[in-house]
């Protein structure tokens, strides 16, 4: 394939890309969106693997299958609850990309500099060339080791508390300086050794970096290694000379830069704070104020006795509907208030889940339609005026204490202000705190009462009653 040919390949994927990433700003055009992704990527492998010519092309042609079918595999083995894991898994994985091929360029670089062939490329262009390669390294490895960390903490391997540990942000800053003195050194000795030295440092400071930022960010954190893998991804292009590589990362760096901040502006963090690891944020194990008093148990039969009275109810999901994957009984219970002329909507928090966007595609795979599922500052001043607020798996995005509470650690966060409703019924296994490790004041309110055991359960029981 010709130069030329390569380009206007590259121009269609490009455009394909693009699509994508417009189809994927509304619910109703996301699929479209994935699709224009996928053909993007096809034209794109295609074309670049019939311009270069390689040889061993059998062996690329294997590696390339085999890694299709483990990610087909994976893909239709994941739950929509380990979603947001397989997202930190996936940009992690960028990342060691970056270092792999940064490591192949170097070895490459000292192929040429032991049989002389070096000396036919300006020196300027070889210390450009070593630059793009410690910088794709560094930030390869600083995604790779985030990542693994951010999917340890969604998981559960890891402890969801910011890491608390006098002087931490020093230790970063350390290894950070670590990571690129061994930089300077390759780019004026290209070692293979300094370039080791750099990813080891790199790995550590991607570790500490996430391990210091809490759970209740790690949807930040999630959305900021996608823009680091889309740097990483960039500064492999330009190492490459891959003028597609290099667009695409800026378009995948750029978008999850612009996410992460709407996040942080949504969650009243500072965007800063959250990519330095929560610097400006000592660690606390401080946890609020202590939250005593007595709630109130209820039923599936009381739940249902309230809802037939009702007039208007908001349900609010969280994590723990996906952990029951109750998506298709909550959508039979807003069919069955329907059918009863009572108003049903669906109050939506922007880091429902662990993933923007979570409880939107669970909700449009059930078939909850668009129009009755409303963001959180569309729906907030309603809640006064709503007869029953369904909490269905929600904990710290319904938590009064972001907004009442300045001592608590997710103090200042919007949250949806359920508790101003006239009822508020909490679906939950146990009494136990969410994921940011904050009791919920909520529970204690004299409007609220709790329905305990599983929320599919409980859900069908209600539909069934009604």
């Amino acid at each position: 394939m010709s130069q030329g040919l390569l380009m206007a390949a590259y121009l269609v994927a490009t455009i394909m890309f693009i699509q994508g990433l417009a189809g994927l700003s509304k619910p109703e055009t996301a699929k479209g969106g994935n699709l224009y992704g996928i053909v993007g990527m096809v034209i794109a492998v295609i074309a670049t693997l019939i311009h270069a010519q390689l040889e061993g092309f059998t062996l690329i042609t294997l590696t390339m299958m085999l890694g299709t079918g483990i990610g087909l595999y994976l893909a239709m083995k994941v739950e929509m609850t380990e979603m947001p894991q397989m997202v930190a898994v996936l940009n992690g994985l960028g990342g060691l990309a970056a270092v792999f091929i940064g490591f192949s360029s170097a070895i490459t670089e000292e192929n040429a500099l032991a049989t002389k062939l070096s000396e036919f490329v300006p020196a300027v262009d070889q210390t450009i060339h070593s630059v793009e390669v410690v910088l794709g390294v560094i930030i390869g490895a600083v995604t790779f080791s985030g990542s693994a960390v951010a999917a340890g903490k969604l998981h559960a391997l890891i402890p969801s508390q910011a890491l608390s540990m006098k002087g931490r942000h020093w230790a970063n800053l350390a290894l950070l300086v670590l990571a690129v003195l061994p930089g300077v050194v390759y780019v004026q000795q290209h070692s293979l050794f300094a370039l080791v030295l750099v990813t080891l440092f790199a790995l550590g400071f991607g570790t500490f970096l996430v391990l210091g930022i809490g759970g209740a960010d790690m949807p930040v954190v999630v959305s900021m290694l996608n823009a680091y893998s889309g740097l990483a991804a960039a500064a492999t292009g330009f190492t490459l000379d891959n003028n597609l590589l290099i667009i695409t990362g800026a378009m995948v760096g750029s978008s999850g830069a612009i996410l992460s901040y709407l996040m942080c502006k949504a969650m009243n963090r500072s965007f800063v704070s959250v990519i330095l690891g929560g610097f400006g944020n000592e660690g606390s194990t401080h946890s609020g104020a202590d939250v005593e008093g007595e709630y109130t148990e209820s039923s599936g039969e009381a739940v249902a006795q309230l809802l037939k009275q009702a007039s208007s109810v908001i349900i609010t999901p969280g994590y723990g509907m996906a952990v029951a994957q109750a998506q298709h009984a909550v959508h039979s219970l807003m069919t069955e208030l329907s059918q009863r002329k009572i108003k049903v909507r669906f109050g939506i928090h922007p880091v429902a889940g662990r993933l923007p966007g979570h409880m939107n595609v669970l909700l449009a795979e059930a078939k909850v339609p668009y129009d009755i599922v409303e963001e959180m500052e569309d729906i907030n001043d309603d809640f006064s005026d709503t007869d029953a607020v369904l909490v269905i798996g929600a904990n710290d995005t319904v938590n009064p204490a972001a907004a009442e509470d300045p001592s608590s650690p997710i103090s200042g966060m919007p949250v949806l202000k359920v508790w101003n409703a006239k009822n508020v019924i909490v679906f939950k296994r146990s009494m136990a705190t969410g994921y940011a490790g904050v009791q919920n004041p909520l529970f204690f309110k004299e409007n609220t009462s709790m329905l305990f055991g599983d929320a599919r359960d409980s859900v069908e029981s209600i539909v069934k009653q009604l």
